[in-house]
């Protein structure tokens, strides 16, 4: 029997109808010979410490490290039926053909089954960029050797019992430690979250430490004939700051008026540039998380969430998880079809399409920067814009966007900086005139920021010449202040996860570093987002999210090597190295437990600088509380659990609704 094994049930129905494997039985698709199952993501899961030795239920420092020697998986109860129908169905197979995600997490999902059910039998791997019918057939007709894909196996598997060890032994380690000074809550440390986590903490810490500082501007309005624009004081040296800007009001006060009082200011110079920009790349999902977060309100984990819904339900785009915007030059040939089908799609592209030139071979097709995926597309068969939500929707005009754009001319402007003498004061203009829209005709130019210096930029300049008069027309002092760095949103904090490398500052890590490593992957930066909101760590506020409190302890707790955003990056590019072959997994997981064992003996003794918890009194007993975590995030639980199951939200003045709510659970529960 020839068995395939999918990630999910869609994909399964996907690929058997292709297959003609019809015909529904209990957790699979069969017919002609050809068996379809799944898995509903992970079956299984790396084993809870009390299953190697019952005693490391309890937290404890003399039991640390916990250190597997043999590494044990653990069917999760959740799907243990669907896990019991794969294991009978690879008994029974002859050929394996490995369909999951073609990814890294995709490798494990499948291998660690097939491991733990001993299957021995020939494997194929299946590896689709996205499951319209078309794309299916082609892929079935170049099925890859099992060889070929086993190394990103081995990574998943480092990157799992990386994480493994790094959870369960420094997690238990700094929550024991703090205990002893009384702090209450669970100090979780991950090898990605806590890093993350700091990066939020430091910008925060920047935001809160910022001093404002006052300086002047002014704007000058002028005319040259009936066209009036807007040109800038150039404040001399002397009194400025390293970008410009004037901290002297009396100078900017003098400047004002002599510039009143000269009434007009004669250009002394014009430069004109031609700029021509290409398109930008079709989306990886980091860049299209970003976007969604700045343009649509989005967070990172929606955005998954729609760019999935897109590739598996709608068939309408290629899969999500790429971390590559760049085409195989092989995909070329297949742009008209694709095209055509978004012609198909949406008859209102007409005017567009009209103008596109389908010859057109833009930098995006490029084998050498192709990773394991390429970038995000539209795929090759029309599909129900109709059967979009209005996100999904906004979603997949972004992708089409960017894949229209490879196929218009050049943006073209002439960018012109004007010099202007005006009594014993410079002034300088800066203007823009679209030469040719080129592909802005399918992507708008962003809006300019609060501080209006892009709609400064984006102006027209008149015609003007060396020598030339223009009227002043007013002259607005403006007193400002320095403005704090902004908080993170979720798209920019995935920005600087991709791009950790630009912000070590450790020379030896630096030197170490490639410039393209980041901390955690395009399949994994959302969940680690989400999971430090749900642990209490993260707190959103508008698109804005910041650290709370129990941020600041944790990251003031750990060692800064746990929470150094470089260290962790150099971990990244290990599992790169362990994919490519030039680092094996035992090695990897020795310099991981090693590095572990030697934090433990180091701060197994410490004491930690942390404030003790205090919690709210337990609403039905009165006894203190501790803060917990559970599905939902922090709360307060009574100090006298199990005996006693009262419990609060973490958010301090606690409404009398809440309150009577938790009376009422535990008087249930009791």
């Amino acid at each position: 029997m020839r068995l395939f094994l999918c990630e999910k049930p869609s994909q399964g129905k996907d690929i058997g109808r292709i297959l003609g494997a019809t015909q529904r039985g209990e957790g699979y698709l069969s017919g002609s010979g050809v068996t379809v199952t799944w898995c509903i993501g992970h079956l299984v899961e790396v084993a809870a410490p009390e299953v190697y030795d019952a005693a490391l239920k309890r937290w404890s420092l003399e039991q640390l490290p916990i250190i597997p020697q043999q590494w044990r998986v653990e069917v999760k109860p959740k799907t243990a039926t669907q896990f019991k129908v794969v294991k009978g169905l690879l008994a029974k197979a002859t050929h394996l053909v490995i369909a999951t995600d073609a990814d890294r997490e995709g490798e494990l999902i499948a291998r660690e089954i097939i491991d733990l059910c001993g299957y021995r039998g020939p494997i194929e791997r299946l590896w689709l960029s996205a499951l319209n019918d078309a794309s299916i057939r082609t892929a079935l007709g170049k099925l890859r050797p099992s060889a070929e894909t086993l190394p990103m196996y081995y990574s998943a598997l480092a990157r799992s019992r990386a994480d493994w060890l790094v959870g369960m032994n420094l997690s238990r380690l700094f929550t024991v430690l703090g205990r002893r000074v009384g702090y209450n809550g669970v100090l979780s440390v991950g090898r990605v979250q806590t890093p993350t986590l700091r990066l939020v903490v430091d910008r925060d810490r920047e935001i809160e430490a910022f001093k404002s500082v006052p300086y002047w501007a002014i704007d000058i309005s002028l005319s040259a004939g009936s066209q009036a624009f807007i040109a800038q004081w150039v404040a001399p040296d002397g009194c400025t700051d390293g970008v410009g800007r004037c901290l002297q009001q009396p100078t900017a006060w003098q400047a004002a008026q002599q510039i009143r009082t000269a009434g007009n200011a004669q250009v002394e110079s014009v430069e004109t540039e031609r700029v021509r920009e290409g398109p930008p790349l079709p989306f990886d999902l980091g860049t299209l998380q970003e976007i969604c977060s700045k343009q649509l309100g989005l967070d990172v984990q929606e955005t998954l969430e729609v760019a999935q819904a897109l590739y598996e339900a709608h068939k309408a785009t290629t899969y999500p998880r790429s971390d590559s915007g760049y085409l195989p030059e092989s995909m070329f040939v297949e742009a008209p079809t694709v095209l055509d089908s978004l012609m198909k799609t949406d008859p209102s592209l007409r005017p567009i399409m009209d103008q596109l030139d389908r010859s057109q071979h833009s930098r995006a097709w490029n084998d050498s920067k192709v990773t394991a995926h390429h970038g995000i597309i539209p795929t090759l068969e029309p599909v129900n814009l109709s059967a979009m939500s209005e996100k999904e929707l906004a979603v997949y005009r972004l992708v089409r966007a960017h894949y229209l754009a490879q196929f218009l001319p050049h943006h073209e402007f002439d960018r012109t900086i004007a010099q202007f003498a005006c009594g014993q004061q410079m002034l300088a203009a800066t203007g823009k005139q679209v030469v040719a829209k080129g592909w802005r005709l399918v992507l708008e130019e962003p809006q300019p920021d609060e501080d209006g210096d892009a709609a400064m930029r984006s102006q027209v300049l008149p015609a003007l010449r060396e020598g030339l008069a223009c009227q002043v027309a007013a002259v607005d002092l403006k007193a400002l202040k320095t403005l704090p760095p902004r908080p993170y949103t979720q798209g920019e904090l995935v920005k600087s996860m991709k791009g950790v490398a630009k912000l070590v500052t450790d020379p030896r890590l630096k030197q170490k570093l490639k410039d393209t490593v980041g901390i955690g992957t395009e399949a994994t930066r959302a969940n680690i987002i989400s999971g430090l909101i749900a642990r209490g760590y993260i707190v959103k506020k508008g698109r804005a999210i910041r650290a709370s409190d129990a941020a600041f302890t944790l990251i003031d707790a750990v060692p800064a090597a746990i929470a150094d955003p470089g260290m962790t990056a150099i971990w990244e590019q290990a599992l790169d190295m362990i994919e490519s072959g030039q680092l094996t997994l035992d090695v990897f997981i020795a310099k991981q437990a090693a590095w572990i064992s030697q934090l433990i003996e180091q701060y197994g003794n410490a004491s930690l600088s942390i404030k003790a918890t205090q919690g709210p009194a337990c609403p039905y007993c009165g006894a203190a509380t501790r803060q917990r975590t559970g599905k939902s995030g922090p709360f307060w639980s009574c100090s006298r659990y199990p005996d006693c199951k009262g419990t609060l939200p973490v958010e301090s003045g606690a409404s009398k609704q809440r309150v009577t709510r938790a009376r009422r659970i535990n008087r249930k529960g009791s």
